[in-house]
């Protein structure tokens, strides 16, 4: 299993990755954050994408689908962006986000590597 300075590593080496974060969603602030671009700010992303996970979560409420969140993608022009909850026992009511340079990732291999991560992240 491995905890949270593991997992940001292991995030960041996914080929493209600019950024990752695992976050509370219940209180927006990140618990750990690791990136090697200055255009962005990991805080600001966990904050804002607090949002997003929130917004999703009550709509699947609202429309009373029994289902769970594998995962958020947002496509820009030069980024993806991936949101994927914590679905072990100790991850409830967190998520990891990671920000992809669209240039140099693979998308289907990101998200199969993150799937791995949160796998095997223990907090």
């Amino acid at each position: 299993m491995s905890n949270i300075d593991q997992s940001l590593k292991e995030m960041m080496a996914i080929d493209g990755s600019i950024g990752a974060a695992i976050v509370d969603y219940g209180s927006g602030m990140a618990l750990g954050v690791m990136g090697n671009s200055k255009a962005l700010d990991l805080q600001i992303a966990a904050a804002g994408n607090t949002e997003v996970m929130r917004a999703k979560m009550r709509t699947m409420e609202q429309l009373s689908l029994n289902d769970t969140i594998e995962d958020i993608l947002i496509t820009l022009a030069r980024q993806y962006h991936i949101i994927r909850p914590l679905s072990g026992r100790n991850g409830q009511g967190l998520f990891m986000y990671m920000a992809l340079d669209r240039e140099r990732a693979n998308l289907a291999l990101a998200r199969h590597h993150l799937r791995r991560i949160e796998e095997n992240t223990e907090v």
